[in-house]
């Protein structure tokens, strides 16, 4: 207290003691006990009235001593128990938590990992993947600008994160307690395979697989990749003290169409602790994604055999070159391309009209414009009869596709009527045109798209000098190939729009997460927040039925079917409200990652410990560790001195007093008819 806060208070005392005696003391002849209780109730009354009056403040000092965090983090992933080391974690765990030295200096805190970070709870050790990655996260989190050690007691085995050693704070001891056990075994594994998940029918797909060996003598290994009992390829490969790991690049064919399963094996004579880590299985759904192109023309020109070999360069495409009266059927094409248009198109786009197939056009010297301007709502021509050379000019904001500028503006001119082209709606540029190196502002290649149907247009002929100016500089057709293929896929795909969107892949691994997001829209296709949608998912094989809620998330719906052992599944999605159904299928692959190694990785650990300038140790020298925690001077309590300081006025019981006080008073005065 201040000296004013002091002074103050001495004068409420006078002041209270001189109303309590001018009240009930001054000129008063007799003084009975009931005179002085009543002087000494007002007393307190006007002194209490006084203290809330001045509220001065009270400090309260108490000493607090802080020990240093340390966190024993342990691994639940099933790679212990795989390992044998559950036991032996186990005790570990517990001697390192519950010694008393230890508790004594430090404050224990016990945590549990295996996909995620979490407070020790029930340790089973059946966690599907291991995340060292995570606890360094967490624990920098938790502990922000905080100095202390921590435990970790795992196999260092990690199967998802990222690379955790320089993860952790360096500035914080880690000390990992490395269980199971440590001696090498001959061991051959598949350690990673690399394949896309889909493949078009008819070509190729890419397979990468990486080997490793433990081990100390050269030996011979077979490796294959198998679909059911045949053998699609079949390689020796020879391991050594000297060389440990090897990588196979393969290309498979994709003949049959839908899902298709695929082991990749390595074995040899040699016994091994672990075989399971030996297989690995993969599937690749082949799609027959064939593309028929009808590719009108009235006119012979160049450009139509170089756009039908250019587009016929991905096999999944095929090329139809027709005259307008040769169609009969426009549905049996997925895109047309009519190049350069005129009356004799009259029959193409009447039929289109509710055919809604997904155009290209291309125009040029012989295009009908007063046709067009009668029979597209695109664009408007307003052309001369006079020839121009266009050159193209690559639009970098271009974001439909991604494409890359392949020289668009060393390519050769085309030649179009020179003239006005106005847009009439929405339409996203690729190429624009410039006349002797001055911009025209006018478009060469464009797309657009309206309620659902895609259209292209380009305004120019001669095309092909395009593709042969690319074989000329670069030896080969391959990127205005590429370039022509890009064009088709946008035209190519199916964006019509539906209620009930879902997303969801045609395999999984077991142990791994299995993830189904939705979206439902309305009629003006916006997502539809008050949706109801459920899952009904069954096996195959035993026609189990499991049913589930899809959960709302900020713009789609959502749900995790983790647990399902591995087999085949169809599942139902509906929408509730509407009765909007999607159906489709997915396989869970029987591949458990946890089961992979035969050792844990002390190196890694080893790594991380020197990183940190902590130590790594063995299940068996967790005293050791403990005399280590115990001996390190770096730790010690800290005291700290906690000053609070509160206002008399948020003192509840001076205000109950000075009620008391003076309900008193005025009831004794009452009973002795002094009122």
């Amino acid at each position: 207290m201040n000296t004013t806060t002091i002074l103050l208070l001495l004068v409420s005392l006078l002041i209270a003691a001189g109303v309590s005696f001018y009240q009930y003391l001054y000129k008063i002849k007799s003084k009975s006990k009931v005179t002085l209780l009543l002087a000494f109730l007002r007393f307190i009354s006007v002194f209490g009235l006084l203290l809330l009056l001045i509220n001065p403040i009270i400090s309260r000092k108490t000493v607090e001593t802080v020990k240093t965090p340390l966190p024993i983090i342990i691994d639940n992933s099933a790679s212990i128990a795989d390992l044998k080391a559950d036991k032996s974690a186990m005790e570990v765990f517990q001697k390192l938590s519950e010694n008393k030295l230890v508790t004594d200096k430090f404050e224990i805190q016990t945590y549990q990992f295996d996909t995620e970070f979490l407070p020790k709870d029930t340790i089973d050790f059946k966690g599907s993947q291991t995340n060292i990655d995570v606890v360094a996260k967490s624990i920098k989190n938790i502990y922000k600008n905080q100095f202390f050690p921590s435990v970790l007691i795992t196999d260092g085995n990690q199967t998802s994160g990222e690379d955790y050693v320089f993860g952790f704070n360096p500035d914080n001891k880690v000390y990992p307690m490395v269980v199971g056990d440590t001696a090498t075994y001959l061991d051959l594994r598949i350690t990673q395979l690399n394949v896309n998940k889909y493949a078009f029918h008819k070509n190729k797909f890419p397979v990468e697989v990486f080997l490793n060996y433990a081990g100390t003598k050269s030996i011979n290994t077979t490796f294959k990749i198998l679909q059911g009992n045949s053998v699609f390829n079949e390689q020796t490969i020879v391991f050594s003290q000297s060389k440990k790991s090897a990588t196979v690049t393969l290309l498979l064919p994709a003949d049959q169409v839908g899902l298709q399963l695929f082991k990749a094996t390595i074995s040899s004579k040699e016994q091994e602790k672990n075989t399971y880590n030996n297989t690995k299985n993969f599937a690749v759904e082949v799609i027959d994604q064939k593309t028929e192109v009808a590719l009108i023309s009235s006119i012979s020109h160049p450009d139509l055999g170089a756009i039908k070999r250019s587009i016929e360069s991905n096999a999944q495409r095929k090329v139809t070159i027709l005259k307008p009266n040769q169609i009969n059927l426009l549905t049996d094409y997925n895109i047309l391309i009519l190049y350069q248009p005129n009356g004799e198109f009259k029959s193409v786009f009447d039929q289109n009209i509710n055919a809604k197939i997904n155009t290209w056009i291309i125009t040029g010297n012989d295009t009908d414009y007063g046709f067009l301007n009668q029979n597209q709502t695109y664009f408007t021509f307003k052309m001369s009869g006079q020839k121009e050379d266009y050159l193209a000019s690559f639009d970098s904001q271009f974001n439909l596709f991604a494409l890359d500028n392949i020289g668009f503006e060393q390519f050769p001119p085309l030649e179009n009527p020179f003239g006005a082209i106005t847009a009439m709606g929405n339409i996203t540029i690729l190429l624009t045109s410039t006349i002797r190196n001055i911009p025209t502002n006018q478009p060469l290649l464009t797309f657009s798209e309206n309620q659902g149907k895609r259209s292209a247009f380009l305004f120019g002929e001669n095309i092909w000098k395009w593709r042969a100016n690319t074989y000329v500089d670069k030896k080969s057709f391959a990127d205005f190939d590429v370039f022509l293929d890009k064009t088709i896929q946008y035209l190519a795909s199916n964006n019509s729009r539906k209620s009930l969107v879902v997303n969801h892949e045609r395999f999984y691994n077991s142990g791994e997460g299995i993830e189904i997001t939705a979206q439902y829209f309305n009629k003006n296709y916006e997502i539809d927040e008050k949706a109801r949608l459920t899952i009904t998912v069954t096996n195959t094989k035993t026609k189990q039925i499991k049913n589930y809620d899809l959960l709302r998330t900020s713009n789609a719906f959502k749900v995790n079917l983790d647990g399902l052992s591995a087999g085949n599944y169809s599942f139902s999605v509906k929408e509730l409200n509407s009765n909007a159904t999607y159906g489709s299928s997915f396989e869970v692959l029987d591949f458990d990652i946890e089961k992979q190694f035969v050792n844990p990785d002390w190196n890694k650990l080893n790594q991380l410990a020197n990183q940190t300038k902590g130590k790594a140790y063995l299940s068996n020298q967790v005293d050791t560790l403990i005399k280590q925690l115990l001996a390190d001077e770096s730790y010690k309590a800290i005291q700290k001195t906690l000053v609070k300081k509160s206002p008399l006025i948020d003192w509840i019981w001076l205000l109950v007093l000075i009620a008391i006080s003076l309900a008193s008073e005025w009831f004794i005065r009452k009973y002795n008819g002094l009122l």
